[in-house]
Order: structure tokens, then C-alpha cells, then sequence
């Protein structure tokens, strides 16, 4: 019970709730003191997160040698296929369910978060997209380079990043969950907003979880091994999903947890979750597809056609390759999608924002849940072509 107490999940548990109740009971000058804490610990986790996706993936290419393309062009498929096909079983549950709802649209009331007393800027050394394309290319050059030198400096900044992640990112997040927490209650998002649209997000949650367990079943049926042996520990950073509402920020959980399982390669995982962050956004893309058909039922008293919705989904899964992975970056990087092939005008943009947003957390947990599942299909993958890890020589 002693050692439950010391654990992520418990203090992450605690932020939720400490921010819950401090943000029902602020006034606005503790506001301004939490959305300024917020905003400094929310700068120094996404400086961190370039570094991660660079320490990490860069080095885990040069492991896999002669076959870093091969497994590139591996994942980024799997990615594709599961956003896709999360959006087409999202679109059918919408064509059935959601001609029969009735849903209230007024979410007006809510107060407004206080300015931060101070803005603390820590640009990162570059966006995530970019440290992910350096990443991709600098491991596919060092290995058709065969530098050991390189491959030698590079495996040393994932010992830097690892230790940064471990004493810096990791003690910090409990304490920018409860900020989040305590501006959503703060501003009456949890008690106002939440009841607007309860009916479509508790369908949506519950196509998370079912997707969710289809991956692990292909997982596991496809890898021969037990999916369950990855599930268990995904616990933390499902909750801190939750609480950052960033697959980026959720990065450092994500790792901890998926090393914790012993039927993942680890190269794998050093590989496949920091990438699968970045390019595999399962939960947002089902989320989405069922809020945009919502919204036109809603609005403009129709579903889009049959197909436009399957143009759309299947466009959406390119989009959602290069979202990035922030709070609302699916839904950002796609507006295109949504006022060019939808039609949506600015009440509809706005009102799919306000609803995505809603659950935002929860869509990105699945995401970052579902990344294990799709790390321990590239684990099977390697395993059955029998493609070895390279020793590093240091």
C-alpha cells in the first residue's frame, strides 16, 4: 500500500482532484498564481518534448540497420490503417445512432480564465514535426553511413534525455495536471459544458474502449503474445493522457510504462511509441468523424452524404499523420477538411471546436493507449521476418 502511494498513477490521481476542488473554490486571484504555474510547467514540458523524440527515435533507427526503412514504412502503415480505420467504424455508428438523438447546444455561462501574471517563454529547439523529420533522417543516415561515431553520440543523448525525463518531466506533470483540472473547474467546463453533449462523448468514450480492445486483440493474435502483459502498465499514462490532453506531453509516461513490459522489444518501443505519438491519433481521429456528423445534424439539420464521410475519413487519416500531438491538434490541423469538403461555416467550425474540446483528454488517451498495441505489432513483425537488433558499440 506504501509503495501505491509513492507511484505516478496515485500522484497523478491526487493532481486531479486537488485541481478539481482548488478550482471550485478559487477566487480570482489564486487563479492568476495557477494559470501562471500552468503556463511555466506547460513551456518547460513542451521543450522537453523535441529532445525526447530525438533521443529516442534517432538512436532506435540506428539499431535496426539495414532494415530502418523497411520497419519506417511498417509503421507508418499501421498508423494509417488504424486511424482509418477508427474514422469508418466512427462513421457507421453515426449513421445509425445519431439521426435518434436529441441534443442541447447551449453551453453559454462560463467564466473566463485571469491572465498569467507573468509569461515565461522556453521556445523548444525546434517543433516536434521537425525533431521527428531530423530524427527519421539522421537514423536513416547514420545507418546507410555505418557511423559509429554518431551512433555512439546519439546513444549517449538518449542516457541525457532518459535522466531528463526521469528527474525533470516525470515530478513535474502531477503538478500541470491539477493546474489544467483547476482552470476546466475554475471556468465551469467540468459542471456546465460536460452535461451539454454527455450523450455523444459517452458513446464516443465507449468507441475508444472498443476500438482500444480491437487493437490489442490483432496485437496479440498477430504477435502471439499476450496483450494483457502491455495493457497492465499503461495505467499512468492513460491518466496523464487524461490530464494533459497531449499525446507530446504524455510522451515521458508512455515510454516508462511501455518499457515496463516484457513482451515489447525494447527497440521497439524506443522506436514505435515516440514515433506512434506523433502519427498514430486513433482516438482523436474516431472522435472527430462523430462529432463533425454531431455538429451537420445539429446545425444544419442533415448527415452528410455517405460519400463525402468516406472522403473525408480517409482524408482525415493523412491529416492526423501530421497533426501534431497537442491539445486539439487533430481537429486544428484538419479544419480544411471540415470547411472544404463538409462545408461548415464559422457557427459549425466553432461549435465542433467547443465539443471537441470537451473530451479532448479522452481522445488522446486512447491514442497513446493504442500506441502500445500497434508497438507490440511491430514487435510481432520483427520477430516473425527475424530482424535482430544491432549491438552498439560504444
Amino acid at each position: 500500500m506504501q509503495k501505491f502511494f509513492k507511484s505516478l498513477p496515485f500522484k497523478l490521481l491526487v493532481g486531479v482532484i486537488a485541481g478539481i476542488v482548488i478550482g471550485l473554490a478559487a477566487n480570482e486571484t489564486v487563479m492568476n498564481v495557477v494559470v501562471t504555474v500552468k503556463q511555466v510547467l506547460g513551456q518547460l514540458i513542451t521543450f522537453c518534448v523535441p529532445l525526447i523524440v530525438i533521443g529516442f527515435i534517432a538512436p532506435s533507427i540506428t539499431k535496426l540497420g539495414n532494415n530502418a526503412s523497411r520497419m519506417l514504412g511498417v509503421a507508418l502503415v499501421l498508423a494509417y490503417v488504424s486511424s482509418i480505420g477508427a474514422a469508418l467504424a466512427s462513421m457507421a455508428v453515426g449513421f445509425g445512432m445519431i439521426p435518434h438523438l436529441s441534443i442541447v447546444t447551449d453551453v453559454e455561462g462560463l467564466k473566463e480564465l485571469p491572465a498569467v501574471l507573468f509569461e515565461l517563454e522556453i521556445p523548444p529547439v525546434m517543433s516536434v514535426m521537425s525533431a521527428l523529420a531530423f530524427s527519421l533522417l539522421t537514423g536513416l543516415g547514420v545507418t546507410w553511413t555505418k557511423s559509429r561515431q554518431l551512433e555512439t553520440i546519439l546513444n549517449e543523448f538518449q542516457a541525457v534525455v532518459l535522466a531528463i525525463v526521469t528527474k525533470v518531466v516525470i515530478p513535474i506533470l502531477p503538478f500541470f495536471i491539477a493546474s489544467t483540472f483547476c482552470g476546466l473547474a475554475y471556468e465551469g467546463s467540468i459542471t456546465k459544458q460536460f452535461p451539454v453533449f454527455i450523450k455523444v462523448i459517452l458513446i464516443v468514450i465507449a468507441g475508444h474502449f472498443l476500438w482500444m480492445i480491437l487493437l490489442y486483440a490483432l496485437a496479440g493474435a498477430y504477435s502471439g503474445k499476450n496483450p494483457a502483459e502491455v495493457v497492465k502498465h499503461y495505467g499512468p499514462a492513460y491518466i496523464t493522457a487524461v490530464g494533459t490532453m497531449s499525446s507530446a506531453a504524455t510522451l515521458a509516461v508512455a515510454l516508462r510504462c511501455a518499457k515496463k513490459s516484457s513482451v515489447l522489444r525494447q527497440d521497439m518501443v524506443d522506436f514505435g511509441i515516440p514515433l506512434f505519438a506523433n502519427i498514430h491519433l486513433c482516438g482523436s481521429v474516431l472522435t472527430e468523424v462523430f462529432f463533425v456528423m454531431t455538429v451537420s445534424q445539429i446545425l444544419y439539420g442533415k448527415l452528410p452524404s455517405l460519400g463525402t464521410m468516406v472522403l473525408f475519413c480517409l482524408l482525415l487519416g493523412v491529416f492526423a499523420i501530421g497533426a501534431p500531438g497537442v491539445p486539439g491538434g487533430t481537429v486544428m490541423a484538419s479544419l480544411g477538411l471540415i470547411t472544404g469538403i463538409l462545408l461548415f461555416d464559422g457557427t459549425g467550425t466553432a461549435l465542433m471546436l467547443t465539443i471537441f474540446a470537451l473530451q479532448d483528454s479522452f481522445g488522446t488517451a486512447c491514442n497513446v493507449t493504442g500506441d502500445g498495441a500497434l508497438t507490440l505489432m511491430l514487435t510481432g513483425y520483427v520477430e516473425k521476418h527475424h530482424i535482430k537488433a544491432e549491438e552498439t558499440k560504444l
